[in-house]
């Protein structure tokens, strides 16, 4: 249980420090309007292929059997 907590809370502290640097990075004006434009559309994208992947994953495991495992 403590352990879950734990990852909990690394999870928590890295996505504050992520969340940080992306405000930091988009509201920077010495960065040119098209880099954060593009910089935008790479990790939208990147996180639609996430979220396609773990739909993906998920609807197969509902229908994999298998044939020796006992559940």
């Amino acid at each position: 249980m403590w352990q879950n907590i734990a990852f909990i809370l690394i999870g928590l502290g890295i996505l504050a420090l992520i969340g940080w640097s992306v405000k930091a990075f988009f509201m920077d004006s010495d960065i040119p309007l098209f880099i954060r434009i593009a910089v935008g559309a790479i990790g939208a994208g990147v996180l639609v292929l996430i979220g396609v992947a773990v739909k993906d994953r998920l609807k197969k495991a509902k229908t994999e059997d298998f044939k020796e495992v006992e559940r």
